[in-house]
């Protein structure tokens, strides 16, 4: 199946039972497969009018109790950015897959990019945190819709899911196990209903319980600055202790949350560092490049968001430089420079959409620098 596609079977593998969303290339057959499968399973699809509806819709579902998503597209995505916001200060869990494609603008609507990474992470106004995946098969993103689910009801906040058209409308073989080899999370209710419920008192991993709208509980949400109560409180204070709270509950968790794999990273002296679509190729590079005799690794990262810094700085202190691949004008790159700190040399390969980059492109830097 492809990629779009796994990804709908990832989420209702999951437990999702609400999509709220608005066609865009090439992120519609998200859209249109689960349109077809949620009635299945009892769950609702409704097409909004807009991508600023869809991800309002989404966050409403969820508080009324059920896994949420909604997939765009890069013009989508900056629309639903605010309400994403507006999720991660309610601390509301749900789901958005991001299909990129592309732009400025509308962009190159059927072919694809990774250029929407730095919207990512800071697209939202305000100081927050994030958590963002990146697949690199049809197979994978159906397991990391799963894990972003999971995340979500985990830490209670909007889990992005950085895809890409090539991944999108590629098709592979996806192996789909069975519900009982599917590992969950649920969230976690308070357990007194009888008595006001304050949404935000963190528990001992930062992370407060979560109540559902029409189940008896009395409680207060809203996106302005507020208390522990869920109430508006317009001071510098209160606002320093909520987003305080809103990021240390990612900060403190982080080793539980980053996911990145290795290949050759034991003995490698240049490590090409990259993510999605383009670690596939990257791997192909970095096999041709030991077999020349290049001491070349790959450092694969599943999750963008959180940056895997703490892992980048290990590597920095013993190999000779590093190499970025990504289908955009350097945006990890700038990440991995921050990280590395001008100790080591920073090689980049990339461009600003359209195609996937070439092997042959890497291994020529990976000979021509080392």
């Amino acid at each position: 199946m492809t990629g779009d596609e796994a990804c709908a079977e990832g989420a209702l593998a999951a437990g999702c039972k609400f999509f709220g969303g608005y066609p865009i290339t090439p992120a519609t057959e998200i859209a249109e497969h689960i349109a077809k499968r949620l009635p299945q399973v009892g769950g609702v699809f409704i097409q909004m009018e807009d991508e600023i509806a869809a991800m309002a819709s989404v966050l409403g579902a969820s508080w009324a109790g059920v896994k949420s998503m909604t997939a765009t597209s890069g013009p989508g995505f900056s629309l639903m950015l605010e309400n994403i916001g507006l999720g991660i200060c309610t601390e509301t869990p749900c789901v958005v897959v991001n299909v990129q494609r592309a732009g400025p603008s509308t962009g190159l609507p059927t072919l694809g990019a990774q250029s929407d990474m730095m919207q990512a992470r800071w697209g939202s106004h305000g100081h927050y945190e994030i958590i963002a995946l990146s697949p690199s098969s049809p197979q994978e993103i159906f397991y990391q819709t799963i894990t972003a689910f999971n995340l979500s009801e985990m830490y209670r906040l909007p889990v992005l899911i950085m895809t890409d058209e090539i991944i999108g409308h590629m098709s592979e073989r996806v192996v789909i196990p069975e519900a009982s080899e599917i590992q969950l999370f649920n969230r976690i209710k308070p357990e007194e209903k009888s008595m006001p419920y304050w949404p935000y008192i963190p528990g001992a991993d930062g992370v407060s319980p979560m109540a559902v709208a029409g189940e008896g509980y009395r409680f207060h949400i809203t996106g302005l600055t507020h208390d522990e109560k869920g109430y508006p409180v317009m001071s510098a204070e209160a606002h320093v202790h909520m987003v305080e709270r809103i990021t240390e509950k990612i900060k403190r968790n982080i080793s539980h949350i980053i996911d990145t794999e290795g290949y050759y990273l034991e003995d490698a002296e240049i490590v090409v560092v990259s993510y999605g679509v383009s670690s596939r190729t990257s791997l192909s590079a970095v096999y041709e490049a030991r077999s020349m005799g290049i001491k070349a690794g790959l450092l694969r990262l599943k999750t963008v968001w959180p940056f895997p810094e703490a892992i980048l700085r290990t590597l920095a202190s013993r190999v000779k430089g590093f190499v970025t691949v990504e289908i955009n004008l350097g945006q990890i790159h700038l990440e991995v420079q921050r990280c590395v700190g001008g100790n080591v040399p920073t090689f980049f390969v990339g461009h600003a959409g359209g195609t996937i980059i070439p092997p042959e492109h890497v291994l020529s830097v990976l000979k021509d620098a080392f």
